[in-house]
């Protein structure tokens, strides 16, 4: 009678967390067990479908520009970029982002890490290359 009220407990929190983003490998790190582990012992808690209908989408920042994806084996998203100065830059493969603005929020600052300054506007509003 325990067994079966903890089973029912634990299998609505992992599906409370996966709600909110949470992947198997952090279910998994949570309950001591592995990623794997963790997929079979709540093979619903995460809301797969949601994802891989998402869409992708582009980001242009300080630019550059990045294109967000989701991820469906991760159950999150992933973002490649490329910065103003030509530097190109992916999410790293062992961060996991559960949400669109998590990778947005990434690639916005591999974005603005990789922006080119541009020279201040002259008073007048002429700027120094217009001249």
């Amino acid at each position: 009678m325990v067994d079966a009220e903890v089973k029912r407990l634990t299998a609505i929190a992992a599906g409370t967390a996966g709600s909110y983003g949470a992947s198997y490998e952090q279910l998994g790190a949570a309950w001591g067990i592995t990623r794997q582990g963790a997929r079979k012992k709540w093979p619903d808690a995460l809301d797969r479908p949601v994802v891989a209908e998402a869409k992708p989408s582009r980001i242009e920042l300080c630019g550059g520009s990045a294109e967000l994806f989701p991820d469906p084996p991760s159950g999150g998203w992933r973002w490649t970029g490329k910065g103003a100065d030509g530097a190109r830059g992916e999410a790293d493969g062992t961060t996991h982002l559960a949400t669109k603005e998590e990778a947005a929020a990434h690639a916005g600052v591999f974005l603005g890490e990789h922006a080119v300054e541009r020279r201040p506007a002259r008073p007048g509003g002429a700027d120094a290359d217009s001249q």
